[in-house]
């Protein structure tokens, strides 16, 4: 399994000299099986650079998995080229509803904010629920779990053969919002996982001026991944104004206040690719 980052930067995305490091392209994840399956999950502006890459490969199918609906994790969709050609691609939603799952990215071409209509491209979709119990997709089983985040949705695992990687943005670990899952069933949810990708955007000072706005802090994620025994914590949703050398220093904090020296912590980066042996 195979996972790729191509946005990593929360809220809006941002250019500079400060962010080359990490980039500053908005949510965007993309996950491929030996058989070459892939699945995407968000579609933040980090998804033009991948929908050039699977213009350039020729790819016929695509599934798309998405978080939530708020605008830093679906605004690059309109810019997503395979949507011009005729490919098929399988939409699941940030709920367990079919039709939201067609709302999400249907809204992000309405007129008079995008110039093209939804009912107008190419590309042929399917639409389905994301099931409380879960789903596959090729090799690949995909299990949801309930975010801690204003408006709700899904963090995800991702399964094969053993193999564990869990996907979980926008989850605020230190307030409950409604229709979010437990703290121990967070625990229990990642359980062991090879990879463990966690929302950071906070450091502990920014958080006590915006608790309940719907992200966590490095030491949460830290947290969560230490009291789930994951092998690995990647943070993720970097701070619109977080520069590279900030975020390294990030990760030396996490690095000097991990109880287990074999964690390996690191920040997600556009452009980077995970693999995970199965």
């Amino acid at each position: 399994m195979m996972v790729k980052f191509w946005g990593v930067r929360g809220s809006i995305p941002v250019c500079g000299r400060q962010f080359l490091k990490y980039g500053g392209s908005t949510s965007c994840v993309e996950i491929i099986d030996s058989s070459g399956n892939n699945i995407i999950v968000d579609s933040g502006t980090g998804i033009k650079n991948l929908g050039k890459k699977m213009i350039k490969e020729k790819v016929k199918r695509i599934n798309m998995l998405f978080t939530h609906q708020h605008w830093d994790h679906v605004l690059g969709f309109p810019f997503f080229a395979p949507i011009y050609q005729n490919v098929e691609i399988k939409v699941m939603g940030g709920s367990y509803s079919t039709d939201e799952a067609r709302e999400i990215i249907a809204k992000t071409m309405q007129p008079p904010g995008f110039p093209v209509k939804f009912e107008e491209i190419e590309a042929k979709f399917s639409f389905a629920p994301v099931c409380k119990e879960g789903c596959k997709i090729g090799e690949i089983k995909i299990f949801p779990i309930e975010i801690s985040h204003p408006n709700g949705g899904l963090g995800y695992r991702f399964e094969k053969k053993g193999v564990k990687f869990v996907f979980l943005t926008d989850n605020e670990l230190g307030y409950f919002h409604q229709g979010a899952a437990s703290y121990e069933e967070y625990v229990s949810f990642c359980q062991g996982a090879d990879l463990l990708v966690h929302d950071a955007d906070y450091t502990p000072d920014e958080y006590e001026k915006r608790k309940t706005w719907g992200h966590s802090t490095w030491e949460m994620a830290l947290k969560l991944a230490e009291d789930s025994q994951v092998k690995s914590l990647g943070l993720f949703h970097h701070n619109q104004e977080r520069s590279d050398e900030q975020v390294d220093k990030i990760v030396s904090l996490c690095n000097k206040k991990k109880r287990k020296k074999s964690l390996n912590i690191f920040a997600c980066a556009e452009g980077m690719s995970h693999k995970l042996n199965v």
